[in-house]
Protein backbone atom coordinates (compact mmCIF):
# COMPACT_ATOMS: atom_id res chain seq x y z
CA UNK A 1 0.00 0.00 0.00
CA UNK A 2 1.27 3.48 -0.87
CA UNK A 3 1.64 5.11 2.54
CA UNK A 4 2.21 8.73 1.58
CA UNK A 5 -0.47 10.44 -0.47
CA UNK A 6 -0.76 13.95 -1.85
CA UNK A 7 -4.39 15.05 -1.90
CA UNK A 8 -5.70 17.97 -3.94
CA UNK A 9 -8.90 19.47 -2.48
CA UNK A 10 -10.59 21.36 -5.33
CA UNK A 11 -12.53 24.16 -3.66
CA UNK A 12 -14.31 26.56 -5.99
CA UNK A 13 -17.53 28.50 -6.64
CA UNK A 14 -19.39 26.75 -9.46
CA UNK A 15 -21.63 28.71 -11.79
CA UNK A 16 -25.20 27.72 -11.03
CA UNK A 17 -26.49 24.89 -13.22
CA UNK A 18 -23.81 25.50 -15.87
CA UNK A 19 -21.86 22.26 -16.39
CA UNK A 20 -19.88 23.29 -19.46
CA UNK A 21 -18.92 26.67 -18.02
CA UNK A 22 -17.76 24.92 -14.85
CA UNK A 23 -15.67 22.51 -16.89
CA UNK A 24 -13.83 25.52 -18.30
CA UNK A 25 -13.39 27.07 -14.85
CA UNK A 26 -11.99 23.86 -13.42
CA UNK A 27 -9.64 23.44 -16.37
CA UNK A 28 -8.02 26.78 -15.48
CA UNK A 29 -7.71 25.81 -11.80
CA UNK A 30 -6.07 22.51 -12.62
CA UNK A 31 -3.66 24.00 -15.14
CA UNK A 32 -2.53 26.42 -12.44
CA UNK A 33 -2.23 23.67 -9.80
CA UNK A 34 -0.26 21.37 -12.05
CA UNK A 35 0.65 17.72 -11.60
CA UNK A 36 1.82 15.70 -8.65
CA UNK A 37 -1.41 14.75 -6.89
CA UNK A 38 -2.29 11.18 -6.03
CA UNK A 39 -5.98 12.03 -5.61
CA UNK A 40 -7.94 15.11 -6.75
CA UNK A 41 -11.22 15.56 -4.89
CA UNK A 42 -14.06 17.75 -6.18
CA UNK A 43 -17.23 18.91 -4.34
CA UNK A 44 -20.71 17.40 -4.35
CA UNK A 45 -22.56 18.00 -7.66
CA UNK A 46 -19.32 19.58 -8.81
CA UNK A 47 -20.53 20.84 -12.20
CA UNK A 48 -24.03 22.08 -11.33
CA UNK A 49 -24.22 23.17 -7.72
CA UNK A 50 -26.81 21.65 -5.38
CA UNK A 51 -29.66 21.67 -7.87
CA UNK A 52 -32.98 19.90 -7.44
CA UNK A 53 -33.43 19.71 -11.22
CA UNK A 54 -32.30 16.11 -11.24
CA UNK A 55 -34.35 15.28 -14.32
CA UNK A 56 -32.59 18.01 -16.30
CA UNK A 57 -28.97 17.45 -15.27
CA UNK A 58 -28.79 13.72 -14.57
CA UNK A 59 -26.50 11.70 -16.83
CA UNK A 60 -25.73 8.05 -17.25
CA UNK A 61 -22.53 6.94 -15.54
CA UNK A 62 -20.63 7.15 -18.85
CA UNK A 63 -22.06 10.56 -19.83
CA UNK A 64 -20.38 13.90 -20.61
CA UNK A 65 -19.56 14.78 -17.00
CA UNK A 66 -18.02 11.38 -16.37
CA UNK A 67 -15.97 11.68 -19.55
CA UNK A 68 -14.77 15.07 -18.37
CA UNK A 69 -13.52 13.81 -15.00
CA UNK A 70 -12.12 10.70 -16.65
CA UNK A 71 -10.05 12.93 -18.95
CA UNK A 72 -8.71 14.83 -15.92
CA UNK A 73 -7.64 11.56 -14.31
CA UNK A 74 -5.78 10.52 -17.45
CA UNK A 75 -4.24 13.92 -18.16
CA UNK A 76 -2.85 14.37 -14.65
CA UNK A 77 -2.23 10.67 -13.97
CA UNK A 78 -4.23 10.94 -10.76
CA UNK A 79 -7.24 9.37 -9.09
CA UNK A 80 -10.31 11.63 -9.15
CA UNK A 81 -13.29 11.67 -6.79
CA UNK A 82 -16.10 13.93 -7.98
CA UNK A 83 -19.77 14.58 -7.31
CA UNK A 84 -22.22 14.02 -10.17
CA UNK A 85 -25.94 13.53 -10.78
CA UNK A 86 -26.36 9.97 -12.00
CA UNK A 87 -29.26 8.64 -14.06
CA UNK A 88 -30.18 4.98 -13.76
CA UNK A 89 -33.30 4.28 -15.80
CA UNK A 90 -35.99 6.57 -14.41
CA UNK A 91 -34.17 7.16 -11.11
CA UNK A 92 -31.71 9.91 -10.25
CA UNK A 93 -28.93 9.72 -7.67
CA UNK A 94 -26.63 12.20 -5.97
CA UNK A 95 -23.40 10.29 -6.56
CA UNK A 96 -19.70 10.37 -5.73
CA UNK A 97 -17.71 8.65 -8.46
CA UNK A 98 -14.09 7.56 -8.17
CA UNK A 99 -12.09 7.50 -11.40
CA UNK A 100 -8.76 5.66 -11.49
CA UNK A 101 -5.70 7.37 -12.93
CA UNK A 102 -6.32 5.54 -16.23
CA UNK A 103 -9.77 7.15 -16.44
CA UNK A 104 -11.80 4.03 -15.66
CA UNK A 105 -14.46 4.05 -12.95
CA UNK A 106 -13.36 2.40 -9.72
CA UNK A 107 -16.55 2.92 -7.69
CA UNK A 108 -19.82 4.84 -7.54
CA UNK A 109 -21.36 5.74 -4.19
CA UNK A 110 -24.98 6.90 -4.15
CA UNK A 111 -25.85 9.24 -1.30
CA UNK A 112 -27.65 7.37 1.47
CA UNK A 113 -28.81 10.30 3.61
CA UNK A 114 -30.78 12.78 1.49
CA UNK A 115 -31.28 16.26 2.94
CA UNK A 116 -35.01 16.81 3.57
CA UNK A 117 -34.72 20.53 4.44
CA UNK A 118 -33.80 21.16 0.80
CA UNK A 119 -36.32 18.67 -0.56
CA UNK A 120 -33.53 16.45 -1.86
CA UNK A 121 -35.54 13.35 -0.96
CA UNK A 122 -38.26 14.45 -3.42
CA UNK A 123 -35.94 14.67 -6.43
CA UNK A 124 -33.35 11.96 -5.80
CA UNK A 125 -33.50 8.26 -5.03
CA UNK A 126 -31.89 6.95 -1.86
CA UNK A 127 -28.64 5.01 -2.10
CA UNK A 128 -28.63 1.75 -0.20
CA UNK A 129 -24.98 0.68 0.08
CA UNK A 130 -21.73 2.02 1.55
CA UNK A 131 -19.15 3.14 -1.00
CA UNK A 132 -15.75 1.49 -0.64
CA UNK A 133 -13.13 2.13 -3.29
CA UNK A 134 -9.39 1.76 -3.78
CA UNK A 135 -6.65 4.04 -5.02
CA UNK A 136 -4.02 1.44 -5.72
CA UNK A 137 -3.96 -0.59 -2.51
CA UNK A 138 -5.43 2.20 -0.37
CA UNK A 139 -9.05 1.65 0.62
CA UNK A 140 -11.26 4.74 0.68
CA UNK A 141 -14.70 5.21 2.25
CA UNK A 142 -16.95 7.55 0.23
CA UNK A 143 -19.68 9.84 1.56
CA UNK A 144 -21.60 12.97 0.57
CA UNK A 145 -22.44 16.08 2.60
CA UNK A 146 -25.41 15.27 4.95
CA UNK A 147 -23.99 11.75 5.44
CA UNK A 148 -21.46 13.42 7.73
CA UNK A 149 -24.11 13.74 10.45
CA UNK A 150 -24.62 9.97 10.59
CA UNK A 151 -21.64 8.18 12.15
CA UNK A 152 -23.12 4.73 11.45
CA UNK A 153 -21.93 4.85 7.83
CA UNK A 154 -18.39 5.64 8.90
CA UNK A 155 -18.42 2.86 11.49
CA UNK A 156 -19.05 0.41 8.67
CA UNK A 157 -15.91 1.75 7.01
CA UNK A 158 -14.01 1.59 10.30
CA UNK A 159 -15.04 -2.04 10.77
CA UNK A 160 -13.20 -2.74 7.49
CA UNK A 161 -10.23 -0.72 8.82
CA UNK A 162 -10.37 1.81 6.01
CA UNK A 163 -7.60 4.41 6.54
CA UNK A 164 -9.01 7.31 4.46
CA UNK A 165 -12.59 8.57 4.37
CA UNK A 166 -13.78 11.30 2.02
CA UNK A 167 -16.83 13.55 2.21
CA UNK A 168 -17.72 15.83 -0.71
CA UNK A 169 -20.20 18.57 0.06
CA UNK A 170 -22.24 21.68 -0.59
CA UNK A 171 -22.23 22.60 3.11
CA UNK A 172 -23.64 26.08 3.84
CA UNK A 173 -21.83 28.82 5.73
CA UNK A 174 -24.62 29.05 8.32
CA UNK A 175 -23.56 25.64 9.68
CA UNK A 176 -19.82 25.86 9.03
CA UNK A 177 -18.93 25.07 12.66
CA UNK A 178 -20.80 21.78 12.36
CA UNK A 179 -18.81 20.93 9.23
CA UNK A 180 -15.45 21.28 10.94
CA UNK A 181 -16.54 19.59 14.17
CA UNK A 182 -18.08 16.61 12.41
CA UNK A 183 -15.08 16.05 10.14
CA UNK A 184 -12.83 16.07 13.19
CA UNK A 185 -15.16 13.74 15.10
CA UNK A 186 -15.30 11.20 12.27
CA UNK A 187 -11.48 11.18 12.16
CA UNK A 188 -11.11 10.69 15.92
CA UNK A 189 -13.75 8.02 16.43
CA UNK A 190 -12.63 5.96 13.44
CA UNK A 191 -8.88 6.56 13.84
CA UNK A 192 -8.52 7.51 10.19
CA UNK A 193 -7.73 10.42 7.92
CA UNK A 194 -10.93 12.33 7.17
CA UNK A 195 -10.98 14.60 4.10
CA UNK A 196 -13.84 17.00 3.45
CA UNK A 197 -14.13 19.00 0.23
CA UNK A 198 -16.71 21.76 0.14
CA UNK A 199 -17.66 24.41 -2.39
CA UNK A 200 -17.45 28.15 -1.81
CA UNK A 201 -19.39 31.14 -3.17
CA UNK A 202 -23.17 31.46 -3.43
CA UNK A 203 -26.12 29.83 -5.17
CA UNK A 204 -29.71 31.14 -5.40
CA UNK A 205 -30.48 29.96 -1.87
CA UNK A 206 -27.31 29.88 0.25
CA UNK A 207 -23.75 31.07 0.83
CA UNK A 208 -20.86 28.64 1.23
CA UNK A 209 -17.65 29.24 3.16
CA UNK A 210 -15.55 26.39 1.79
CA UNK A 211 -13.39 25.31 4.75
CA UNK A 212 -12.27 22.17 2.92
CA UNK A 213 -10.18 20.28 5.43
CA UNK A 214 -8.27 17.14 6.35
CA UNK A 215 -7.92 15.75 9.87
CA UNK A 216 -5.59 12.97 10.99
CA UNK A 217 -6.54 9.95 13.16
CA UNK A 218 -5.94 11.92 16.37
CA UNK A 219 -8.18 14.75 15.19
CA UNK A 220 -5.28 17.05 14.39
CA UNK A 221 -5.83 19.46 11.53
CA UNK A 222 -3.64 18.67 8.53
CA UNK A 223 -5.07 21.54 6.50
CA UNK A 224 -8.15 23.76 6.60
CA UNK A 225 -8.95 26.27 3.87
CA UNK A 226 -10.76 29.56 4.13
CA UNK A 227 -13.28 30.64 1.50
CA UNK A 228 -10.77 31.04 -1.34
CA UNK A 229 -11.04 29.26 -4.67
CA UNK A 230 -8.01 27.03 -4.97
CA UNK A 231 -6.63 23.51 -5.09
CA UNK A 232 -5.61 22.96 -1.47
CA UNK A 233 -2.81 20.48 -0.94
CA UNK A 234 -2.78 17.98 1.92
CA UNK A 235 0.11 15.57 2.44
CA UNK A 236 -0.89 12.52 4.48
CA UNK A 237 1.07 9.53 5.78
CA UNK A 238 -1.15 6.48 6.18
CA UNK A 239 1.41 4.72 8.36
CA UNK A 240 0.12 6.96 11.17
CA UNK A 241 -3.23 5.16 10.96
CA UNK A 242 -1.66 1.77 11.59
CA UNK A 243 0.47 3.13 14.42
CA UNK A 244 -2.48 4.70 16.22
CA UNK A 245 -4.79 1.73 15.71
CA UNK A 246 -2.07 -0.54 17.08
CA UNK A 247 -1.12 1.47 20.16
CA UNK A 248 -4.74 2.49 20.89
CA UNK A 249 -6.83 -0.43 19.56
CA UNK A 250 -10.17 1.21 20.30
CA UNK A 251 -11.79 -0.12 17.12
CA UNK A 252 -11.47 -3.66 18.49
CA UNK A 253 -14.03 -2.69 21.13
CA UNK A 254 -16.74 -1.58 18.68
CA UNK A 255 -20.18 -3.05 19.27
CA UNK A 256 -22.40 -2.79 16.22
CA UNK A 257 -26.03 -3.70 16.78
CA UNK A 258 -28.65 -4.50 14.19
CA UNK A 259 -31.77 -2.35 14.07
CA UNK A 260 -34.53 -3.79 16.23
Amino acid sequence: MQLKLRLGLVQYAPEWESPRENMSILKRFLEKAGNGYDILIFPEMALTGFTMKSDVFAEIREGESARYFSSIARKYNTHVIAGMIERDGDRFFNASIHFRNDGSIAACYRKVHLFPLAGENKYYAVGCEPGVSRAGETKIGLSICYDLRFPELYRIYAKSRIPLMVNIANWPEVRKEHWISLLQARAIENQCFMAGVNRTGIDPALAYKGNSAVFDPLGRQVVCAGDEEDVITAEIDLSIVNEIRTCMPFLDDMKLFRDQ
